[in-house]
């Protein structure tokens, strides 16, 4: 089974209650993968299997995405945006189906989100770039939104 969608990894939600990740001094990475790779909002750690081989401009382990947090209001009222630097590889060639972001410092390096990029997407001798959406309110990677009602 290949990808089946991009998603905020579940275990992301119960990691960052727990304070696994720390946004102002951990190190995230992108990793890119191979249609055979089996990732999914279950994936709860960075795994090296059905991930590029280090050929043609990739490494393994992926590539540095350096987070940003910000706050936006809406008229609901305040909302979390964690987004991350656009990562890329520069003079490569290879294929990649979709990437996976996750945490290189803290303990068993833990999976944010998974990226399907729909089909296989190739490059040769090119720049590759995994480009997440602009910080706002309404698009950003990750938006947390409290939404508090009378009970």
């Amino acid at each position: 089974m290949s990808f089946t969608g991009s998603a905020v990894c579940t275990s992301f939600y119960t990691d960052l209650l727990n304070g696994v990740f720390n946004f102002s001094t951990h190190t995230f990475r992108a990793a890119l993968y191979s249609s055979s790779a089996t990732l999914d909002a279950s994936t709860t750690a960075y795994t090296a299997t059905n991930e590029l081989a280090t050929a043609g401009g990739y490494t393994a382990g992926g590539t540095t995405v350096a987070p940003t947090v910000s706050t936006a209001s809406t008229s609901n009222g305040t909302v979390v945006i964690v987004d991350f630097a656009d990562a890329s590889w520069a003079a490569s060639t290879f294929t990649a189906r979709g990437a996976l972001l996750y945490d290189d410092t803290a303990v068993g390096n833990p999976a944010i989100a998974v990226i399907d990029f729909g089909s296989d997407k190739s490059c040769t001798a090119s720049t590759f770039t995994v480009q997440f959406p602009a910080a706002t309110a309404n698009a950003g990677f990750i938006v947390f939104q409290t939404i508090l009602s009378s009970v």
